[in-house]
């Protein structure tokens, strides 16, 4: 009886151990819906990530560690984000990656910030996320403020713009970019001659086309997704709108091509990343994406490389302070410098990445073609 007791106590203890080995990073984002292609790039990213931590025996504190990728989908969906992320906090999750849009990101940040569970967002740009005040709130990829400015330059510098219409997609991603764009185009001295707004499900943009049109303008500015892009950029062909299109990296993937019915034209839309390498890391992205497309056989879409770079740089402070514990890593993570494949990453005191580059694309042959990389 006495040694089944011991017994018990020596399995238990040794159940303990094993789940005190056990790092868990959770992962959020629009796996159904009409981002998901996003969603899915972002959580490949992580599982890459993780997958490299065990190959390699990743360690934290000198103690080797199993690491798993504990998935939920939002569906783009504010609401549906909220309950995800709760669903995340009441299994103490030791981190949390996502979200993907700022509309789902910016709810289920107070979430993780009430239950002390640090987030790392990979394509979150609204500034409004990382101005609430969370120390748990962080990003690795410049905010809408940095993009609004390099876009309006850009504009009206190279494209030579005079006549801007601006839509957004009133969610918090969409609207809020097209504001910084407009703030902006205004620092260069370029009209708006027309702003009109839809929502992020919409699929018939007649009657606001109509009314762009009537504007006459050079360049058409959509905040928003490309699922409503593509569709807006076929209806404006078909309307005869003959202007080029600009955005955000909301519809900076290959998938435009396809949305867009075949109709978008070589040249015809800009758009900007929020990230990117210059040429010193040029070699290190290039292997990431054949890396990528060894795994799951497709190309990476936009945040897969960032969501990867954040996953590591959350072992790399939780090895730091020697626990994944969130109140002893949480204070190091602020202050973690981590090289990874999109470049040098480190935070100011709001969470923000510091010195956060921003790469223009445009298209061809209905592929993502790469402009310049600026800061």
């Amino acid at each position: 009886m006495k040694k089944q007791v011991l017994l018990m106590a020596a399995l238990s203890a040794a159940g303990l151990a094993n789940a005190q080995e056990t790092v868990r990073i959770g992962h959020v984002a629009a796996m159904t819906g009409p981002v998901a292609h996003f969603g899915k790039d972002s959580e490949n990213g992580v599982r890459m990530a993780i997958e490299a931590l065990n190959a390699r025996g990743a360690t934290i504190g000198g103690k080797k560690v199993k690491w798993v990728l504990v998935g939920e989908d939002d569906g783009g969906d504010p609401k549906q984000a909220t309950a995800a992320a709760q669903k995340l906090a009441d299994a103490k999750v030791n981190a949390v990656i996502g979200h993907e849009t700022s509309g789902t990101t910016i709810p289920a940040s107070k979430i993780y910030h009430d239950a002390g569970i640090p987030q790392i967002s990979a394509s979150t740009t609204s500034p409004k996320y990382t101005q609430q005040g969370f120390n748990t709130a962080f990003r690795v990829v410049a905010n809408d403020i940095q993009l609004g400015q390099v876009l309006g330059r850009y504009a009206a510098k190279t494209m030579g713009v005079k006549r801007v219409a601006v839509i957004d997609d009133r969610t918090a991603y969409g609207q809020g970019l097209a504001n910084e764009f407009s703030n902006g185009l205004r620092q260069q001295g370029v009209n708006v001659v027309a702003k009109e707004f839809t929502n992020d499900k919409a699929t018939d943009f007649a009657a606001i086309l109509t009314r762009v049109r009537a504007a006459k303008p050079d360049l058409v500015f959509f905040g928003g997704m490309n699922a409503v892009a593509g569709p807006m950029l076929r209806q404006m062909k078909q309307l005869g709108l003959n202007a080029r299109m600009m955005g955000g990296d909301g519809i900076c993937s290959d998938e435009m091509h396809k949305l867009s019915g075949g109709t978008m034209a070589d040249g015809q839309v800009v758009c900007a990343e929020a990230g990117g390498v210059e040429a010193a890391g040029k070699a290190a992205m290039d292997k990431f994406r054949a890396d990528y497309r060894k795994r799951y056989g497709i190309d990476v879409q936009i945040i897969a490389p960032y969501s990867y770079d954040a996953t590591l740089l959350l072992a790399a402070a939780m090895d730091k302070a020697g626990s994944a514990n969130p109140a002893k890593y949480l204070p190091l993570l602020a202050k973690t410098q981590y090289k990874g494949v999109t470049g040098n990453i480190a935070f100011d005191n709001r969470g923000d990445i510091r010195d956060g580059a921003i790469t223009l694309y445009t298209f061809k042959g209905g592929h993502r073609t790469e402009i310049a990389v600026t800061k």
